[in-house]
């Protein structure tokens, strides 16, 4: 394997994002640190650990018509930005949110997670 990607902290983020976007659960758990913790910005603690991040993401990845756009990406050190709007299936109905996505990257694995959610944005209802 090329090692140049495993040094680019984006490179686990966005095999994540794609794996995400084509719901292949092991192939997005392959970028997550084993004792990995992802959290509701601040820090409201969703998930300890990868079998807790897996459980979440495989109920997650049911929803019909998931996916996530990737708008922009920052790095700082070992931190990735990302902007993000999410198609999902809201108990109220389909739409999307806009998430700003945190990542702190740790030999090539997301060691923790950040998110902080926008708006839910229902769509129109259809006749």
């Amino acid at each position: 394997m090329n090692e140049a990607p495993m040094q680019d902290p984006a490179y686990p983020v966005r095999m994540q994002l794609e794996a995400y976007n084509a719901r292949d659960i092991d192939a997005f758990m392959a970028w997550w640190a084993e004792d990995c913790r992802c959290y509701a910005f601040p820090d409201t603690l969703l998930a300890e650990g990868a079998a807790e991040i897996r459980a979440r993401h495989i109920e997650r990845f049911r929803e019909p018509g998931l996916f996530g756009r990737l708008l922009s990406r920052a790095v700082v050190g070992n931190l990735v930005v990302d902007h993000e709007t999410v198609r999902r299936s809201f108990p109220e109905g389909p739409g999307e949110v806009d998430v700003i996505c945190l990542y702190e990257v740790e030999g090539g694995k997301i060691a923790r997670a950040w998110f902080r959610m926008g708006e839910r944005r229902l769509d129109p209802p259809t006749a």
